[in-house]
Parts: C-alpha cells; structure tokens; sequence
C-alpha cells in the first residue's frame, strides 16, 4: 500500500496529489489530502486523519509518500519508512515560504528520505527500497543535534541579512 499525507497546512497541495493521480494503479492507494481539492481516483480518501491514524497508515504502507513537514517526516521515520518527500513550493501557494526545500535537502543528504523535487517524477521513486536499516531507523539523537545546528546557522544568517 501506498501512503500519501499532504500535512494540515491550510494550503493546498494539489499539484503532488495531481501526480499521484497519475500513477499507474498497481497497489492500494490512501491518499490524506487535507485543503485540496483533487482527489485521486481508486484512492482510499481521507482529508484528515488523527495522529494514530497517520501512524498506522504509515506503519501499514510499503511506502511514504509526504510533503517535508517534520511532523509526516518524523512520523515515517519512526515506522522504519524511508519517505518519499515533496517540498512545498512558495511560488504555488502550497507554503508561505520555500523553507521545506533546505530541510528535505538536508533530510536527502544524509539519507534518511527519497526527495522528489519534480512530483512528475514521483513514479521511478516508488520502486525504491522504502525501508530504513535498523541502524538508520533511530536517528533521531544525531537528527537533532544536526536539525538544531542547521537551524541555529539558519537563524543567524537572517539575523545578519535583517541587521545589515
């Protein structure tokens, strides 16, 4: 079973959910499409689901497939899923900035998500490997410190553009 969560940000995420649409169907699909307004077709549907919810879904699916919000990302995690994660995009009016870009880049770099860019290329991601190795399905102590680094230069550095 494929797993998709588009998140509760009261943005739209119709153009992931459009790309889903157009997978070929060779799985169950349960598809949590919050404010959007596409509906992929033969899906189980759900605009939202409890936290349990998500993490049985995500516990029950052969893959993941996620905005790059912490919360779906640490969800995946968490069940041993390598997720595949679908930046929210500004410049759709998905997001009010483009900040899930840097962190599924970062998330990507260490291997711990499959980062889509392009949801037109959603398919040949879904023949990946999903599953974490036990070594990588913890990574939460060395996430953090890294995510609280990441953050702490992040801050710094708009602090800095905002003084000059």
């Amino acid at each position: 079973m494929i797993f998709v969560t588009v998140g509760t940000n009261e943005a739209s995420f119709d153009r992931l959910l459009h790309a889903v649409d157009a997978l070929p169907r060779r799985e169950a699909l349960v598809v949590q499409y919050g404010y959007s307004s596409v509906r992929p077709r033969g899906a189980t549907l759900h605009e939202f689901l409890t936290f349990d919810e998500i993490v049985e879904h995500a516990a029950a699916a052969r893959v993941v497939v996620t905005h790059a919000g912490v919360g779906s990302v640490t969800v995946a995690l968490t069940v041993g899923k390598r997720p595949i994660v679908v930046p929210r995009l500004h410049r759709y009016g998905e997001a009010v900035d483009d900040h899930q870009v840097p962190f599924a880049r970062r998330l990507a770099a260490s291997g711990l998500v499959t980062l889509v860019e392009d949801p037109a290329e959603l398919g040949p991601a879904l023949t990946l490997d999903s599953s974490l190795a036990p070594s990588e399905a913890a990574p939460f102590p060395a996430l953090a410190a890294d995510l609280r680094s990441y953050i702490a230069a992040a801050v710094e550095a708009r602090d800095a553009a905002l003084s000059a």
